[in-house]
């Protein structure tokens, strides 16, 4: 059983015949200890505070019986580990899926949705160990002002809180016709005039700010913690 936010990506499920349906992540409408396994891919860095990244996982954990495991996906601040370039820098030059993203330099966000909701003893915990890793030597800078940096596509990260430019396609999908076409179509010059370009939200996650989030949980045991392609990725079990 899957879960979006997006209606139209559900809808694509939907003409799959996946079982798929809306809610939020924050409030998943599926009870308690009822999964054996859950995954989240791509869904946690787009939570703007750390408070919300970790009720995010804190939902995850609540829908797993006991010895039940998830994975979680999140977008790496390193893009380059270990001397490796992942494959989304390996990507810049283009390929047929590669749609070239607009830098538009800096974008407006709201005060007020840099502040948390509310104050927990789990997101203090979880604070201290973002910041004790940025201490141990992840460069990723602060975010300091109401403005975030519109990042540039196929490029490394420079701070942790970006903007990601994203295309709306020029046109629905025509029926035999591929996602990728669609895409290829919405990324080539004559449609860049035409498309409207959004500015989606991304936290990229430095080495170790997943698994210490994960890790703040008294109900969970980290199983594995991992780098995959230019994302960080945790196996964890509810105890």
């Amino acid at each position: 059983v899957g879960c979006d936010r997006s209606k139209n990506l559900v809808d694509i499920c939907g003409e799959k015949n996946f079982q798929a349906f809306v809610c939020d992540a924050l409030s998943v409408p599926i009870r308690s200890g009822s999964c054996d396994a859950c995954i989240s891919i791509a869904v946690i860095h787009h939570f703007s505070t750390a408070e919300r990244r970790l009720a995010t996982i804190r939902e995850l954990v609540r829908l797993l019986r006991p010895g039940g495991t998830a994975l979680i996906y999140v977008w790496a601040m390193e893009q380059e580990y270990k001397k490796q370039k992942s494959k989304y820098l390996k990507e810049k030059n283009g390929g047929k899926d590669t749609v070239e993203e607009i830098n538009t330099g800096m974008a407006q966000r709201p005060c007020s949705d840099q502040m948390p909701d509310s104050s927990s003893q789990d997101s203090a915990c979880a604070d201290r160990l973002l910041h004790d890793s940025k201490a141990e030597g992840c460069d990723a800078k602060p975010v300091t002002d109401c403005s975030l940096p519109v990042h540039t596509n196929r490029t490394s990260f420079h701070s942790q809180d970006v903007l990601v430019p994203w295309h709306l396609k020029s046109g629905t999908k025509k029926k035999g016709e591929s996602i990728d076409t669609v895409l290829f179509l919405a990324g080539s010059k004559e449609s860049q005039e035409l498309c409207p370009v959004f500015h989606r939200y991304y936290h990229v996650f430095c080495e170790g700010e997943l698994e210490a989030a994960c890790r703040s949980l008294d109900c969970v045991r980290v199983q594995k913690s991992y780098y995959d392609q230019g994302n960080w990725c945790v196996v964890l079990e509810k105890l």
